[in-house]
């Protein structure tokens, strides 16, 4: 093959991906303006819906049984829920498996206290595309975007639960 054709051939490789591979996310998800709604049957059959959470730290994270950062940062989720939930977090993780798969979600959602959806079973038309996992959504107790998973990184972890989570649990 001639330089030449490895050249167009990169061209159109990158071309590709920043058409095609750029982020899906909507132009109205910013961080600082409202939430988009979340509406979610729960893996247990009882619905969540963003709007109703009024007054609580929404953290959303949308995940899949297949991601290993997804289930590396999970315990850390598990972890700051069950010493928080007192004072007003909630979350919800959203798998974007399929109902074929029902019984590997149900599997490692047992190890967790916190409420799971699978996205075929989600409205959150608001955010997008989901296209990559782990992918973590923050809205605060007015239900104002503070975090949108697409511009921060895709993990967020203990430490950024402490940092980008905590300080919204403390405001009145």
């Amino acid at each position: 093959m001639t330089n030449l054709a490895k050249a167009v051939i990169a061209q159109v490789i990158a071309l590709s991906l920043m058409c095609c591979g750029a982020p899906a996310w909507s132009s109205t998800l910013q961080t600082g303006k409202p939430a988009p709604e979340i509406n979610a049957t729960l893996i247990d059959g009882s619905h969540f819906v963003l709007s109703a959470q009024k007054g609580k730290v929404v953290v959303v994270h949308f995940w899949a049984t297949w991601c290993g950062p997804c289930r590396a940062e999970m315990p850390a989720f598990e972890a700051f829920y069950k010493a928080h939930r007192s004072e007003g977090i909630v979350m919800l993780a959203i798998s974007l498996d399929t109902r074929e798969d029902m019984s590997k979600v149900k599997s490692v959602m047992g190890e967790f206290s916190y409420p799971t959806a699978l996205l075929e079973d989600t409205i959150a038309k608001g955010y997008g595309r989901i296209w990559r996992v782990p992918l973590t959504f923050v809205i605060d107790r007015d239900g104002v975007l503070r975090r949108n998973g697409f511009a921060a990184s895709p993990t967020i972890g203990s430490a950024g639960l402490e940092n980008e989570v905590l300080p919204l649990l403390r405001e009145p």
